[in-house]
């Protein structure tokens, strides 16, 4: 008994209520160790018949992301279109107009600056109020900013529209990503939360199609209905996003057991194949916020960079920085790269059109890879391997003479889907999946917020740069844009290699442990660790689950 003592807080109870907490602390542990083992033996399969439920309100709530994908790919590709240039441009001295690169830069930078701003927000108002309501509240807010778009009748208009709308965009960032991660199992995990990739390409996708078909008309309403069909998302989410249970990790955090219990059985079904018990399930949550709760002092901005938890920040902040880093503000230009490279413009939208496509399939590729068991850091690491080398021959065909101009510029439009389709495989997709296991679930939100944010400023820069490369009345950098991009591309392969560590199969507590030991990197597939073997009894989490069982023997006793 003393050794017991020793790990016991001093205001430990004695004599029989020190047994009754005893059988407590031990059924905590005990229902913990059996839903980790249950995760770490379900299968894909098994996952989805368990979790059904699960999959669709993530679905949901991830759809969210289609109205950012739709705008950004609006705007972009609008920098190309001639009704929209003729509306809000400048007329060069050979007859044609062009939105200004300052103004392009400022248009593109503006959403960035919106997002910024919903991103520090959400770091406390989603922790504070819930996942659901800052989802609805920032659903509303797009519903009403969306008129300003359809209105604006001035470039500087739709600047102040693009920094209004950004701000919920900002939110739906990262609410989605975390909600996928919280409601599923590891089985799941990694596919749920690259489905928010999807989400991007099935927004963009639909952007340049109906782009695409307002090629035809001549008035304002080729740019004005591109920008109306925005109001057709907020309702239906709206209305599904109200009918969703709560995440049970959000709810554990904030000690709302039972809440979480009944989530849980809202997020499932029926099915006992894999002997689930959500009173487990609830338990293994409860050691892991208690586990965190003991490594991570606090849940504020600057614990984010105290402790292990700064290692994991930067990881996390570096793994999406990367995404901009590795060439992705270029393709974000891909029509108007195509136009300034010699190709017509319905036929650059076609490009960007099969481009946007196939970032939903590269997708679900990336999902046959995962399942085939290649781990996200291989994937990262291999895709910016491939993606680099495709940048430097974007970069050579700027070489082909002006006499075969045209068919360089076919070559250069060909790469470009090739290079969507390796980034969707490997970068663009496992970075989600990335993000969201590699930090801790106390501090979630806010290290996402933090990463997202630096991919933010790193896109404002790139914002600002890009348009001068491509824009013939400034640079006209042309297909020579893509060595700049190979070489910050191979930078990003050095950090990846020494820093990006493999999560895949880990539950969140593992994952604390092994940053907690410090363990490298390249260690970290092959380190085993046990959770279970760390104290952490006494922790305000453990105690809320604690007592809880104590009053429900106190229950049976007096029944009994």
């Amino acid at each position: 008994m003393a050794e017991e003592k020793d790990i016991q807080p001093t205001d430990m109870p004695v004599g029989a209520d020190y047994d009754e907490h005893k059988k407590a602390a031990d059924k905590v542990i005990n229902d913990a160790r059996l839903a980790t083992d249950k995760e770490h033996s379900m299968s894909l399969w098994q996952g989805i018949k368990l979790y059904p439920k699960a999959i669709g309100w993530s679905v949901l709530i991830s759809t969210c992301i289609v109205m950012e994908g739709y705008d950004v790919c609006l705007l972009s590709n609008f920098f190309g279109f001639p009704q929209f240039k003729r509306k809000y441009g400048e007329q060069l001295a050979d007859g044609t107009y062009e939105i200004p690169a300052p103004w392009q830069a400022g248009l593109s930078n503006g959403v960035v600056v919106g997002e910024i701003i919903g991103l520090q927000i959400n770091g406390y108002v989603s922790e504070r109020y819930g996942y659901r309501f800052t989802v609805m509240a920032c659903l509303a807010l797009i519903s009403a900013f969306t008129a300003i778009f359809f209105t604006a009748q001035t470039v500087v208009h739709l600047l102040v529209a693009e920094i209004l709308c950004g701000i919920p965009w900002g939110v739906f960032q990262t609410l989605t990503i975390t909600y996928a991660s919280e409601v599923c199992p590891v089985a799941l995990r990694g596919y749920l939360t690259t489905y928010v990739n999807f989400c991007w390409g099935l927004g963009q996708t639909i952007g340049i199609g109906v782009i695409r078909a307002m090629l035809t008309r001549d008035d304002e309403w080729s740019y004005r209905i591109p920008y109306a069909l925005q109001w057709m998302w907020p309702v239906p989410l709206f209305i599904g996003v109200w009918l969703a249970p709560e995440s049970p990790w959000w709810l554990v955090r904030k000690g709302r057991l039972d809440d979480a219990k009944m989530a849980l059985l809202r997020l499932t079904s029926l099915d006992r194949e894999t002997d689930f018990d959500a009173d487990e399930t609830v338990a293994m949550m409860v050691h892991t916020t208690a586990l965190e709760e003991k490594i991570t002092k606090g849940a504020s901005y600057m614990d984010c960079f105290r402790g292990t938890d700064l290692r994991r920040t930067e990881i996390v902040c570096m793994a999406w920085a990367i995404q901009n880093l590795s060439g992705n503000a270029f393709s974000g230009y891909s029509s108007y790269f195509l136009q300034q490279a010699g190709l017509p413009e319905s036929t650059s939208y076609d490009f960007a059109l099969g481009q946007y496509g196939i970032n939903m399939a590269g997708v679900i590729g990336a999902w046959f890879l995962m399942k085939w068991g290649i781990g996200r850091r291989t994937l990262y690491l291999g895709g910016l391997v491939g993606l680099c080398t495709m940048l430097f021959i974007m970069g050579f065909l700027g070489l082909v003479p002006e006499s075969h101009r045209s068919q360089g510029a076919m070559a250069t439009g060909s790469m470009m889907i090739v290079w969507a389709m390796f980034y969707q495989l490997t970068v663009g997709t496992v970075c989600y999946s990335l993000v969201a296991e590699l930090s801790t679930r106390r501090l979630q939100i806010k290290t996402v917020v933090l990463g997202r944010n630096l991919y933010n400023i790193v896109g404002i820069i790139c914002n600002v740069v890009t348009p001068y490369m491509l824009n013939p009345g400034e640079w006209n950098w042309k297909n020579y844009t893509g060595f700049f991009w190979a070489a910050i591309c191979f930078c990003s392969i050095i950090y990846t290699y020494f820093r990006l560590p493999e999560p895949m199969g880990r539950t969140f507590a593992e994952l604390d442990l092994l940053f907690e030991k410090k363990i490298s990197a390249r260690q970290f597939a092959k380190t085993e660790v046990d959770v279970f073997a760390e104290h952490v009894e006494g922790t305000a989490a453990f105690e809320r689950y604690e007592e809880k069982i104590e009053a429900v023997h106190r229950r049976q006793s007096v029944v009994a």
